[in-house]
């Protein structure tokens, strides 16, 4: 062993062994609790979600966090590395979704149609996610790793993801364009080509905006040198090194489930069958009476492909938090923080659900699909968070810098 390694294994916090068993135990029992349930393919979902929960807390990789960086210091890594991620993604995934596949299955992709509800649904979970402190993923892996705070907004996100199912139907009889999917429209390489040109224009405008305020610009691939030995285990790991995890998750998740990657239809789901138990008739809702949504409802969440994945998500986290020694870290959480982290929550789970995704299934999952909607979503989601962070400071939150 190396001094440096050394030093940084003195330097590292203990292992956290009790928890860390248990949530072994957990991901083991629960995977083949699934796979006796429901299926081997549900277990290996819900195992894929554990993988990605790893990635996302190993990394800290959070779109929350990478868009407020950019709009308040002008550094846009976080923002690149997420779009490089999307396209490398919409690299496999528009040649499948538009037939190009050796596979003998049916694949759908996360397409949505573009209207008032995208709009209005985008902006308000971006305003949300500012002051919940994390997006939709953001919200499980910080879960995972025993933030109390991100745990109110969690609870936030669900019971604004059930009302939204109460709303839908009103918001999609308002003006909408139909689904527009590129691969369909325009052939899976024209349409794989406009999907990277776009990616590559948006990366493009990040980096001069941050060479023309800094002077550089920070390498995507930073960290990359380092991440040997022990990080590979305990973490950090580089934002590179996720997002090449979470492509790989994302292209599993498609090829075992039939469909990319969603995080938020689950917490619609949970927030139903509360409703539901505590006598509020959610099953007379028209969403719920559809009947891909009707049979989600009757049945366990077990074979619900969107909650199994979270609920994996979320174990991995802890698993790797427990590995970097900082589950469950205490600190002093004010009250106006917890309040906007409800407020933050309620307005990602509405807006979630009136937009058709957050930003793994409409930004992530949508644009690397070739949906139109996808970046409909990501333009007005940014405009929402730049609300969102300038409310940030009434809740005693650092919102923008002064020049």
């Amino acid at each position: 062993m190396t001094v440096s390694a050394v030093t940084e294994s003195r330097l590292r916090p203990p292992i956290e062994v009790s928890p860390l068993a248990t949530i072994l135990l957990a991901i083991v029992l629960g995977s083949i609790a699934i796979g006796w349930l429901v299926s081997a393919t549900q277990a290996l979902l819900f195992l894929t979600g554990s993988m990605l929960g790893i990635a996302l807390y190993q990394a800290s990789f959070g779109f929350t966090g990478g868009w407020r960086r950019f709009a308040t210091e002008g550094r846009s890594r976080g923002m690149r590395t997420q779009f490089l991620m999307i396209g490398l993604t919409a690299i496999i995934f528009i040649p499948l979704l538009s037939g190009v596949s050796p596979f003998d299955q049916t694949l759908v992709g996360a397409w949505a149609p573009v209207g008032v509800s995208v709009v209005l649904g985008a902006f308000l979970f971006g305003a949300g996610m500012q002051l919940g402190g994390g997006c939709g993923s953001g919200t499980l892996f910080t879960v995972g790793g025993g933030s109390s705070r991100m745990l109110v907004t969690l609870t936030g996100f669900v019971v604004g993801a059930v009302v939204g199912t109460a709303h839908l139907p009103f918001w999609l009889s308002l003006p909408s364009l139909p689904a527009i999917k590129f691969g369909e429209a325009f052939g899976p390489l024209i349409g794989t080509g406009l999907t990277l040109a776009g990616i590559t224009a948006i990366i493009g405008i990040l980096a001069v905006f941050e060479k023309r305020r800094h002077g550089n610009v920070e390498s995507i691939v930073s960290g990359l040198s380092d991440f040997k030995g022990s990080k590979v285990l305990f973490g950090p790991w580089p934002l590179i090194i996720a997002a090449l995890v979470l492509v790989a998750g994302n292209v599993m998740t498609l090829l075992l489930a039939g469909h990319p990657w969603s995080v938020t239809y689950g917490f619609g789901l949970w927030g139903a069958k509360i409703f539901s138990a505590i006598g509020i008739p959610v099953a007379d809702w028209a969403f719920w009476q559809a009947p891909a949504q009707k049979l989600a409802f009757t049945r366990s969440v077990l074979f619900d492909v969107t909650s199994v994945m979270n609920f994996g998500v979320i174990l991995g986290a802890a698993l790797a938090a427990c590995l970097a020694g900082r589950f469950a870290q205490k600190s002093d959480v004010p009250l106006a923080s917890y309040a906007a982290a409800i407020l933050g929550g309620l307005l990602m789970g509405y807006g979630a659900r009136l937009s058709f995704g957050c930003n793994i299934g409409a930004l992530f999952s949508g644009i690397a699909s070739g949906s139109l909607h996808g970046w409909v979503w990501f333009v007005l989601a940014y405009i929402g968070s730049l609300l969102g962070i300038a409310l940030r400071p009434l809740f005693g939150l650092d919102g923008f810098k002064k020049a």
